[in-house]
């Protein structure tokens, strides 16, 4: 459990952490859960979490991208400046899974700005129709489609069909958050 105390002072500012040497410290919810609630104490915080999740080490990057996730979770306001960099990972074939993975699991989560519906529609389609993607990739992106289906309904019927065509290959968890999703559209 994370000290209170700690995430209290960190709220207050009355403490200092090196985000980067805390993701390389140790690699666990615990400790991810308090990096993220360091990197919501500011913005220039945010900003060393966001640099970790960017960095081309792979370690750094995929720790880096648990805290953004639980960061964006607990205040959404801080991570929209990074929306671009987010839809960038999705493109980035050289990104650790566990940044693409977060990345398609704050979208899912938030209201992406327009000018990024049409690259994310893309991407996550071609992580659906991709049969090595990951399978949380896969489910978060048929969320976020799901989600962007409501201001485009076009895509409704290719979503639908996406679905009904990887069922029989896919995981549990895919046919799981897909029964869902054909039930809402």
């Amino acid at each position: 459990m994370i000290e209170l105390a700690s995430v209290f002072l960190c709220l207050c500012g009355n403490c200092y952490m090196n985000i980067r040497e805390e993701i390389l410290k140790e690699h666990s919810k615990q400790q991810a859960l308090k990096i993220a609630a360091y990197a919501c104490s500011s913005k220039k915080n945010f900003k060393e979490l966001m640099q970790c999740f960017l960095e081309k080490e792979y370690r750094v990057a995929q720790r880096a991208a648990w805290s953004v996730s639980w960061a964006a979770r607990k205040n959404t306001a801080m991570v929209m400046p990074y929306i671009g960099d987010l839809v960038s990972q999705l493109q980035n074939k050289d990104a650790h899974p566990a940044v693409v993975r977060n990345s398609v699991r704050v979208l899912q989560e938030i209201d992406i700005p327009e000018k990024f519906h049409g690259e994310v529609m893309t991407a996550c389609f071609q992580f659906i129709e991709e049969p090595s993607t990951p399978v949380a990739i896969k489910v978060f992106s048929l969320t976020t489609l799901s989600n962007l289906s409501k201001q485009y309904p076009e895509i409704k019927p290719e979503l639908k069909m996406l679905i009904e065509e990887k069922w029989e290959q896919e995981t549990v968890a895919f046919r799981s958050r897909g029964k869902k999703i054909l039930r809402d559209l």
